[in-house]
Parts: C-alpha cells; sequence; structure tokens
C-alpha cells in the first residue's frame, strides 16, 4: 500500500504539528487514494439507491384497483409488503452489521469471497434504498391528487400518470433529502473499514498501525472529510440553485380557484372573477 519509492524516515518527530505535517508529506497519496475510494462508493451507492428506492416506493403505492381480480390484489398486497419489511429491515439494522452479514454471508453461501470495492457498492445501495424509499414516498404524497385525476381524465393510465406527471415532481421535491443523503454515506462508508474496503478511514487505521500515532493520523482523516461534504454541500447548494428547487413544499391549491391563477402570467384573475359572478 504505502509508497516504497520515497525514503520514509523511521522516526517521527516531535510536537503535533511537525507529526501532522510529516504524514501529509509522505502519506498524502494513501489519504488521497481513499478519498477516491470514499467519494467514489458514496457517488455509486446512493445513485444505485436512488434508483432501487424508487421502484420500492412505487411498491409501497400501488393502485388498489377495485376492478382487480382477488390473484392481480394479492400479488400487489404481498409486493408492498415485501417491500416494508425491506425497508424496516435495512433502516433498523446498522450498516456495519448489514456489511458484515453481507459480506461474509455471500462467502458462506456460495463459497466465494466479493471484490470488498464491489461490496461496498452493493453495502451502500442497498441501505441507502430503504431510506430513499421513504423519501421518494413522501415525495409521491406531496403531489396534489387532483394532478392524478387529471391525467387519468386525459386518458393516461396509472402507470403513465405516475411515470409522466407525477414522479418528475416528486424526484425534484426530494432533491434536497437526495443531497443529505449523499454527504451522509461519504461519513457513513467508514463502518466498511471492517470488511477491509480502502476508503479514506481504512487508509488512515493502516498508517496508525504503523506508527501508533492516532490523534495526528484522525485528526487529519477528520479535516478530509470535512473538507469532502462541506465541498459536496455548497456543488449541491448550486445545483437547487440551477434547478429552482425549493426546499419546502407548498400546499396545493385548486387549479379552479382565483388563488390558482394569482401566479399565472396566461390568466387574468380579475377577468375570471367577473365570469364566475355572472356565472353565479
Amino acid at each position: 500500500m504505502f509508497n516504497i519509492l520515497v525514503d520514509i524516515p523511521r522516526t517521527l518527530p516531535d510536537g503535533f504539528f511537525s507529526q501532522v505535517g510529516f504524514f501529509i508529506q509522505y502519506y498524502w497519496l494513501e489519504f488521497l487514494k481513499g478519498m477516491g475510494v470514499t467519494l467514489l462508493i458514496s457517488l455509486v451507492g446512493t445513485i444505485c439507491g436512488f434508483v432501487l428506492g424508487i421502484g420500492l416506493a412505487l411498491l409501497r403505492k400501488l393502485d388498489n384497483n377495485p376492478n382487480d381480480n382477488k390473484l392481480k390484489k394479492g400479488v400487489k398486497k404481498f409486493l408492498s409488503g415485501l417491500s416494508y419489511c425491506y425497508i424496516e429491515v435495512f433502516r433498523g439494522t446498522p450498516m456495519m452489521v448489514q456489511a458484515l452479514v453481507i459480506f461474509y454471508g455471500v462467502a458462506y453461501a456460495f463459497g466465494t469471497t466479493m471484490s470488498t470495492l464491489i461490496a461496498g457498492f452493493v453495502i451502500v445501495s442497498l441501505n441507502t434504498a430503504a431510506y430513499m424509499a421513504e423519501i421518494i414516498r413522501s415525495g409521491l404524497n406531496s403531489i396534489d391528487k387532483g394532478q392524478i385525476e387529471g391525467g387519468r381524465s386525459l386518458g393516461l393510465t396509472y402507470n403513465q400518470t405516475m411515470f409522466k406527471i407525477v414522479i418528475p415532481q416528486a424526484i425534484k421535491n426530494v432533491i434536497p433529502a437526495l443531497g443529505n443523503e449523499l454527504v451522509v454515506n461519504i461519513k457513513d462508508t467508514s463502518v466498511l473499514s471492517v470488511i477491509m474496503v480502502t476508503d479514506l478511514f481504512y487508509n488512515g487505521k493502516l498508517i496508525v498501525a504503523r506508527w501508533y500515532a492516532q490523534f495526528p493520523v484522525y485528526f487529519i482523516v477528520s479535516v478530509l472529510y470535512l473538507i469532502m461534504t462541506i465541498g459536496l454541500t455548497r456543488i449541491l447548494r448550486l445545483i437547487e440553485k440551477k434547478l429552482n428547487v425549493k426546499t419546502k413544499i407548498s400546499n396545493p391549491t385548486s387549479v379552479t380557484t382565483p388563488a390558482a391563477f394569482a401566479t399565472n402570467d396566461n390568466i387574468d384573475a380579475e377577468d375570471y372573477k367577473e365570469e364566475e359572478e355572472r356565472r353565479l
């Protein structure tokens, strides 16, 4: 792991800041590699978890059509219950325990060991999916039911209404929570060190094991985590502003009231009021 081409002194310098400078000078590449693995696992895991979360949220909100036969109703109920159990299991157990169970469980069941990097992707994705499912479900519930009824009145099926009208708006509403989940995953990947994923924290542990200098090394690790989370948070805020995302979801307003037309430049609310008075 360590760069053998660099002539590293055999003794540490005295003083905290001198030791911090020492580790940065001789082990900067290991810290950088660890940051790369941490960011990669967090990004891939969040994206995959987001996609899986959409599927789980849709299973939780399967349409209860009274015209369905008993078999179809039973299948929908089973899939919804399966999604609920998945969410409860992964939200109710620590990621560290999940990592150990999945990594060693695969080795026990199939007699082969997964790559630690692949295992990291799988574990973070499955864990994130459970949390994203509830976030997306709340985003779906925030959409006014009148939009669903409007889509159905235009002849769209339930699935077409969901994928063309409801889901795009729900995703836009949950972008802040998605960014927050990515930041959380950057910090939570540190627990993957229990299965020897070479992220930032694990590389720091290896350096500590060689020099027995816990405080300076973990101080550097904590600063690097802080740089990643703060930098990513700033980038996500810029993206939210670019997409004009509101952090608060306004109360739905009926499209048939003057208040709904107050912000629509194509409709004159005063004309609408006069027309309503003449009609009444």
